[in-house]
């Protein structure tokens, strides 16, 4: 199975980086992955919906045919690590080929990202940037697949 990431911006902020570059780095170890970084809709005076479904336009875009998709959404379902261990193992065993992952801009997802994932996942009741979200997912994939490995890293 192959993880892919579709976000909208680049991390700007170096701890950002720094951090997603180690937990991708980890996760290699594991499975293979891939981050497509799409730049963020910009447009003086924009309504917040017209960028969502610009941004959300060229996130299918970039989208394989055949992929399970999960979107990050603040209205989605939570999971526990337990949980997110649970449904990588459940991928990895029906021998899913890709799992993307699709994280959107400062105004978040359009409703046809919703509509295509087959999963939509809140990672917080918390409003997070996107960019936090980034480190945060990458953190709690390479968590659920040290939890399906029996390693030590979840401490329980």
């Amino acid at each position: 199975m192959k993880l892919s990431l579709v976000c909208v911006g680049r991390l700007s902020l170096p701890y950002l980086r720094d951090g997603a570059e180690d937990y991708g780095g980890r996760l290699q170890r594991y499975l293979p992955m891939r981050t497509l970084e799409l730049k963020e809709e910009k447009a003086a005076r924009a309504e917040p919906a017209y960028l969502q479904e610009r941004e959300g336009r060229r996130i299918l875009d970039k989208v394989p045919d055949g992929a399970w998709v999960i979107a990050l959404d603040e209205r989605g379902r939570s999971y526990t690590s337990e949980g997110v261990a649970e449904l990588l193992g459940k991928h990895m065993l029906q021998g899913t080929a890709e799992l993307v992952f699709i994280i959107g801009g400062a105004y978040g997802l359009s409703d046809a990202v919703r509509q295509r994932a087959d999963l939509v996942w809140s990672l917080s009741s918390l409003t997070l940037t996107h960019q936090m979200a980034r480190l945060l997912l990458l953190e709690q994939l390479y968590r659920g697949l040290t939890i399906l490995r029996n390693e030590p890293y979840h401490n329980r």
